[in-house]
């Protein structure tokens, strides 16, 4: 059961119109966090359903688009920006670090909470990448996992994408990380996946690259320990009790230079591992691969982009059963 407390505060978002957000200050180990909380300022007054949406790397939530989708559905749409990302990222903090995965759990606590006072009875989980592992040992153990009624992965990132040699440095990196954890191993990576996506380059889509560089932030040492623990956790297999989807491109590549073949596969992970271990999840769980789908599939071409809507709304139909706006 959900202690929800409601009385926060919202504003106009910062970043899209017709949205508004909150601030969620919570406190892991002794240790305080700012989280932000996004809601669609036109939510359905009335939505039994809502949708928590939970972000990747390098990352925050600006898919407008993904927001409509839902409401049209009749589900209360909320995204959340966790600490060290997009509208919660603070001059004074390192962005997009963590030492331990579950530092982001009472941020996840407390956006569950205010989604329960606005009146939810039901509650899925939409993550990305990152977030897709987060929310996945969340939904394991977390404090109200029994409040997620499903939870859907956009391309989790549930393995590194390496082989051979670079197995062998990640684990350099890993053991680095316990003793240096603020050492960056990466001060910047070119990114052909962001290029493929951002409208100044070859993609459709404009968000603010100074919270979503196109060359991503510097990555630290713990930050790769406390992912590569987590994977690994994962790896032994987790009991979420939920439904799970998993979704993912048919298949992946990687790249140093442009072409074209980039804006119909995965650029970022390798779709194998998600294959191999996304039914390690728990007991109901659905695996489906989009053609022609990219890293966050809600960014990909517009027929793959239905294509994930159709599959995905489908599933919804047959765990939460009939669709609240039909």
């Amino acid at each position: 059961m959900v202690n929800a407390q409601a009385g926060s505060q919202w504003v106009a978002d910062t970043e899209l119109e017709h949205f508004e957000q909150t601030r969620l200050t919570v406190n892991y180990n002794q240790r305080a966090f700012s989280a932000t909380l996004v809601r669609a300022a036109d939510n359905p007054k009335v939505a039994r359903r809502a949708v928590l949406y939970v972000h990747g790397l390098t990352d925050y939530f600006f898919q407008v688009h993904l927001a409509d989708a839902y409401r049209a559905e009749g589900y209360a749409f909320y995204a959340l920006d966790l600490h060290g990302y997009g509208r919660s990222l603070r001059p004074d903090e390192r962005p997009n670090y963590c030492e331990d995965i579950a530092e982001y759990y009472p941020e996840i606590d407390a956006a569950i909470a205010q989604i329960k006072s606005d009146g939810a009875e039901k509650l899925l989980i939409n993550a990305h990448s990152t977030g897709g592992l987060i929310t996945s040992l969340y939904a394991h153990e977390g404090r109200y996992r029994e409040a997620i009624d499903a939870l859907y992965l956009n391309s989790p990132f549930l393995e590194f994408p390496f082989h051979g040699w670079e197995r062998l440095a990640l684990r350099a990196v890993v053991a680095l990380g316990r003793w240096f954890p603020h050492i960056a191993y990466h001060h910047g990576m070119p990114s052909m996946y962001a290029k493929s996506i951002h409208s100044d380059f070859y993609g459709e889509w404009h968000y603010n690259i100074a919270l979503k560089p196109t060359d991503g932030f510097p990555i630290t040492a713990g930050w790769a320990r406390a992912v590569y623990f987590a994977q690994r956790r994962l790896h032994e297999g987790l009991d979420i009790a939920c439904p799970v989807l998993v979704m993912h491109a048919a298949r992946s590549m990687r790249a140093t230079e442009w072409s074209d073949d980039l804006l119909a596969v995965d650029t970022v992970l390798n779709v194998d591992h998600i294959r191999r271990y996304g039914p390690k999840l728990g007991k109901q769980v659905a695996l489906a691969e989009i053609e022609g789908g990219m890293h966050d599939l809600a960014l990909s071409p517009s027929a793959a982009r239905a294509e994930v809507l159709t599959v995905k709304f489908l599933w919804l139909g047959q765990v939460l059963g009939e669709h609240p706006a039909r």
